[in-house]
């Protein structure tokens, strides 16, 4: 790397190192790495929730309802790879990868994992309003890896739906951005004979954008568990890393080859007609992509649980809940994928959900999808927020400018130093 200008102004004399294999398996493994199984060791009885679990097998970075929502992406000067998650292999599979792991067989399991996705390096521009400044010197550097945490609001948010519209939770949903309105769901409320709590001094209303904000919440929460693990086996391996922005709307998911739909700008903030006019007449109205899967080599890789990956919104619901409680399902499959020793009684423990819950969350999601045009109704299916960058470390650089201590014994070793380091402040650190 260089820097051009400043007070740590410096070309690098070395040329550019990559990670190796083992570097980057134990990096991801750190990031999203399979743990074994979980143990979901919750109560199951009527009204309890257990039902909401989602998964059985464990990985480094907690995940609310054990949904992994998170998919890593790792970028490289050899390629642009995908890591699969638990969800893309069949259940009897899963076992070989836990095995893996669990004789720290990092580099094998990395290598069964990852599909490669391009043999070029995803990038984004970085000019502003797409970037900060601060990142612009040293994203995507050669020799550096990149990895970059993608997550699904689609999963959690159906799968918390139908928890939260079962009779003992009973919430009810309104849409601030229509007068307060009930979000499709009016025939559900109490006051009108059904099993909702529609009474806001009860405690149990929500809105829209509340709802999806604390989605949003929790997977960024995830997102951030993989973002420490990297953090702590750069410096555990006496590598060089550190966070960058990565929060765009579509552009990194358009790098990485998702699947894109359009809709005007205006549909896509939710405007009124009244406003969605007046954008349209200033001549301020564009395409805006959305992306809402991903495939490679002939595989669904990832697909969001909303149109166009299904008819509507009633067919993406019940898809969901078949994903969990149908043949080869998280609960169905849990006899080859768990620790319990009777998984044939406990994998029948969990049951699907109620015919009125299951009801509440299609009008629910119809109307969101209808009204906004997408699901969900302010964020894109899939987003990005910050991302990763890991590479070797030029001790040259720090030697000059910085105190001994600002570089730990392992990050001198893995430079090839030890010891004191040479003298190069009078200028031997400059770069040709």
């Amino acid at each position: 790397m260089g820097i051009s200008s400043g007070p740590l102004a410096y070309q690098s004399r070395r040329q550019a190192q990559p990670l190796t294999v083992d570097e980057e398996a134990a990096l991801v493994f750190a990031a999203a790495g399979w743990t074994g199984y979980a143990l979901a060791d919750v109560a199951y009885g009527s009204g309890d929730g257990g039902s909401m679990l989602a998964g059985m097998t464990g990985r480094v970075v907690a995940s609310a309802d054990s949904l992994d929502t998170v998919a890593l992406f790792v970028l490289n000067d050899a390629g642009t790879w995908y890591l699969r998650r638990p969800d893309n292999l069949p259940a009897a599979d899963r076992p070989q990868v836990v095995s893996l792991y669990e004789a720290g067989r990092f580099s094998e399991a990395y290598e069964r994992l990852r599909v490669r996705l391009s043999p070029r390096r995803a990038s984004i521009p970085v000019e502003p309003g797409l970037n900060f400044n601060i990142n612009r010197w040293s994203m995507g550097a050669a020799g550096t890896t990149y990895f970059l945490p993608v997550t699904d609001l689609t999963a959690i948010y159906i799968n918390a739906l139908l928890e939260a519209f079962e009779p003992e939770m009973g919430l009810f949903v309104l849409d601030e951005r229509r007068s307060f309105l009930p979000a499709g769901m009016a025939r559900f409320g109490r006051s009108r004979g059904g099993h909702l709590h529609d009474d806001p001094r009860g405690g149990r209303v929500l809105t829209i954008q509340g709802l999806e904000m604390s989605f949003a919440e929790a997977t960024a929460v995830e997102m951030g568990g993989v973002l420490h693990g990297l953090g702590l086996m750069s410096q555990a391996l006496g590598l060089g890393g550190f966070c960058n922005y990565a929060r765009n709307e579509y552009r990194w998911l358009e790098a990485l080859g998702f699947d894109l739909r359009s809709m005007p700008s205006t549909r896509y903030v939710g405007a009124n007609r009244l406003l969605a006019a007046i954008v349209r007449l200033r001549g301020q109205e564009f395409d805006h992509p959305v992306a809402t899967g991903l495939r490679a080599n002939g595989e669904r890789l990832l697909s969001a649980w909303c149109p166009p990956n299904y008819r509507d919104m009633g067919e993406a619901v019940r898809a969901f809940v078949d994903y969990k409680f149908g043949t080869g399902g998280a609960w169905p499959a849990a006899g080859t994928t768990s620790r319990w020793r009777d998984p044939s009684e406990l994998s029948g423990a969990a049951s699907p959900p109620s015919a009125d819950a299951l009801e509440a969350t299609i009008a629910y999601c119809t109307y969101v999808h209808e009204r906004y045009g997408r699901f969900p109704a302010y964020a894109a299916p899939f987003r990005t927020v910050i991302g990763y960058q890991a590479g070797h470390v030029d001790a040259e650089f720090y030697d000059r400018f910085y105190a001994l201590e600002a570089l730990t014994d392992t990050q001198r070793q893995r430079a090839g130093l030890s010891g004191a380091p040479a003298d190069v402040r009078s200028g031997a650190g400059d770069g040709p």
